[in-house]
């Protein structure tokens, strides 16, 4: 966050020294306020190119083992070009490398589940998901484990066979 704001003012200085530098071999023939307003032009294209490409950025940066399994675009009233290019600004992977099975119980694997915000820490969420069933249970709301290794006091989801949890935990 803090190399994008140092980013930001160095393109708004960028922006005003290229105009200042073009009234100058104009002989001055530019107005006052071409410098402070192409600062500010520069300021707000950084501050959209880095938003629009903090996904890739961070997409690209992830380890092999982890999937995307879900992306979050954003369109905001006071960005009225995200409703024409709407960005990714939140996203959820699955870490195939995470996935763990049990003997007793074949059709159902546990997985971590990452969150990633624009502007947010990295979180994980322990999944459980059956495959037989096309459910999963998020395992922080209190499910427990029997001897035997079955999900206790699991609520489990039923979802759609090609959702991206289950094709991304099942397929492994």
């Amino acid at each position: 966050m803090f190399l994008e704001l140092i980013g930001t003012i160095f393109a708004g200085f960028a922006f005003a020294g290229v105009v200042m530098v073009v009234n100058k071999l104009t002989g001055g023939r530019l107005p006052k306020w071409a410098a402070p307003v192409a600062a500010g032009i520069g300021m707000i294209a950084m501050t959209i190119t880095s938003e629009y490409s903090w996904y890739d950025r961070t997409r690209d940066q992830l380890p092999d083992s982890l999937t995307v399994v879900q992306e979050v675009e954003s369109r905001a009233f006071y960005r009225p070009w995200t409703y024409a290019v709407p960005f990714v600004d939140r996203f959820a992977a699955i870490d195939s490398a995470s996935v763990r099975t049990n003997g007793s119980v074949p059709d159902e694997r546990l997985v971590d589940l990452y969150f990633f915000g624009r502007w947010a820490p990295v979180s994980k969420m322990p999944v459980a998901v059956n495959c037989a069933d096309n459910s999963r249970a998020n395992l922080a709301d209190g499910a427990e484990f029997a001897d035997d290794g079955r999900l206790l006091n699991a609520s489990w989801i039923k979802i759609d066979a090609d959702d991206p949890v289950i094709e991304a935990t099942c397929g492994v």
